[in-house]
């Protein structure tokens, strides 16, 4: 399990853990989790369109995810966010279904872009993944503080950073939905498309759930997806079952947890003593 062709797996799980659980926190407290579920949509969509075109998937993975997030920040501005985000992932969903039609051959990589691949990472993929990995966590750390205060207070975020336009709410809202966007671009190969959302949701909420203090938040958020994405894996190479099945069982077993240990914390002294 730790040998062989396993090292790389786990480190590429373990990178994919700690982008899931950073940018996770902020897509959980932005309250973005519909953004999370389109964007993966999209990306897979720009995965078939390539494996279509003979490109290299990954590519055509990186591309589609940053123009649906480009896409749903700047549509975002000028009417409902909800209703974007849906008609976004509607879009690209079809266009993912038009590109699949299309291609006159099954392709074992995007099935895996689907439900994920984490035990057949190539160890040449390792450096480009940590790169991406190091860029998005760098990237959360440089906005911590102004994505907390537009998270939770976007009206005072605006009126103190008047000056800097860029970091008003609009803006900052582009930006981490780009940041999203290459997250996506990392996890998706290894976690898959239809539970990469468990990984950036679970976790993170859990963590929000044991503690108030965001920083204390963001630390727990990626402990805990680092500790269901590494019991995924062996899970998934006693079992012989999918790594996503184990992902998504764990991420909502942790958030099952902190809701569980803060109803406890929060009910009164008699209660807790029966």
């Amino acid at each position: 399990m730790f040998s062989g062709f396993m090292v790389a797996t786990w480190w590429a799980a373990g990178i994919v853990a700690v982008v899931g659980g950073a940018v996770g926190f902020f897509v959980v407290m932005r309250g973005s989790a519909f953004a999370a579920h389109a964007v993966p949509q999209g990306a897979f969509a720009g995965a078939a369109g390539a494996s279509l075109l003979g490109l290299n998937v990954v590519l055509g993975l990186g591309v589609f995810a940053v123009l649906a997030a480009l896409g749903i920040g700047w549509l975002g501005r000028r009417g409902r966010h909800d209703v974007v985000v849906a008609l976004m992932l509607v879009l690209l969903l079809a266009l993912g279904s038009l590109f699949l039609s299309w291609s006159t051959q099954y392709e074992p990589e995007i099935f895996a872009l689907l439900f994920g691949q984490v035990l057949g990472v190539d160890r040449r993929n390792l450096m480009p993944t940590a790169i991406l990995g190091a860029v998005c966590v760098l990237a959360v750390l440089a906005l911590f503080r102004p994505l907390v205060l537009a998270s939770t207070l976007p009206e005072v975020a605006d009126a103190q950073r008047s000056r800097r336009s860029w970091l008003r709410s609009g803006p900052l809202e582009l930006i981490f939905l780009v940041v999203l966007a290459l997250a996506t671009s990392l996890t998706l190969p290894v976690v898959g498309a239809l539970l990469i959302f468990s990984l950036m949701i679970g976790p993170p909420a859990a963590a929000r759930s044991l503690t108030a203090n965001p920083r204390t938040a963001l630390a727990l958020s990626v402990v805990i997806a680092l500790v269901t994405v590494w019991l995924a894996i062996a899970g998934a190479y006693c079992w012989n079952l999918p790594v996503g099945f184990f992902v998504g069982v764990l991420s909502a077993a942790c958030y099952a947890l902190g809701r569980g240990a803060r109803a406890v914390r929060s009910a009164p002294p008699d209660v807790r003593a029966h």
